[in-house]
């Protein structure tokens, strides 16, 4: 399986992706910044322990930079697919960049791109999963197991769909009408509902998006060997999931 297709890293290495990222993440996802926070409150660490973070799909550095910050002597392994993210995550870190090594490659060779920096106590990500089908995603978790040290953490802050048509709907509903409000009429995009779908579908078809149900996504958990597989934070569409590792 190809975890990460040549198309949606293509869609994100775009210079012109990569300039409106932040902007319509705000956009999009307001809630990053609460999960993100959600996740690093979770794993059990003082702010003065020295640990190994992995982040699978860092993108241009949100959560890694917010690791680091939060606990200084800790060191992060940082993975995506797009080259043009890495030279916008080096940026946002400044300083906290020495203390991440950024590799590019997809999420199938995770194992081997993981593997010089390892084993990691704690391993992240967010908004990158959902490009995985249920049976990628379990492969990647069973991956990441492996370069986990026994009780190591891993938190994914992501997209889900509704359990139902009518749920999902709704969910969409509450999204459009999220997005057309904080964008403000500045962004062409999203100046009203009908103009923000289409957006959004062309978006999401680029990418290759394949979010799951909030079940089906712990099953994929649990099913890959994770411990303790809960929700640890979710509204509407967006959740914060993971577990441990045994020991």
């Amino acid at each position: 399986a190809v975890f990460v297709t040549a198309k949606s890293i293509g869609a994100y290495d775009a210079p012109e992706r990569v300039a409106v990222y932040d902007r319509s993440m705000d956009i999009m996802h307001p809630n990053r910044h609460k999960m993100i926070q959600v996740a690093l409150d979770v794993v059990p660490f003082h702010r003065d322990d020295e640990f190994r973070v992995l982040d699978i799909g860092a993108g241009t550095g949100f959560f890694v930079k917010q690791c680091l910050h939060d606990y200084p002597r800790a060191t992060a392994v940082a993975i995506d697919g797009a080259p043009a993210m890495r030279d916008i995550a080096l940026q946002r870190l400044g300083d906290a960049g020495s203390r991440m090594d950024y590799r590019i490659g997809e999420f199938r060779n995770i194992r081997e791109l993981a593997q010089h920096g390892g084993p990691y106590d704690l391993a992240v990500s967010a908004y990158a999963l959902h490009h995985l089908d249920a049976g990628e995603k379990k492969a990647l978790v069973a991956d990441v197991l492996a370069v986990l040290r026994e009780g190591g953490w891993f938190l994914n802050a992501d997209v889900i769909v509704g359990a139902t048509e009518a749920l999902e709907r709704r969910f969409q509903d509450l999204r459009v009408a999220g997005i057309v409000d904080r964008a403000a009429g500045k962004d062409d995009r999203y100046c009203d509902p009908k103009t923000t779908r289409a957006s959004l579908a062309a978006m999401e078809a680029s990418e290759g998006d394949q979010p799951l149900t909030l079940d089906a996504d712990l099953k994929v958990l649990r099913d890959a060997g994770l411990a303790g597989v809960t929700v640890f934070w979710m509204e509407y569409r967006e959740a914060v999931t993971g577990g441990h590792k045994s020991g």
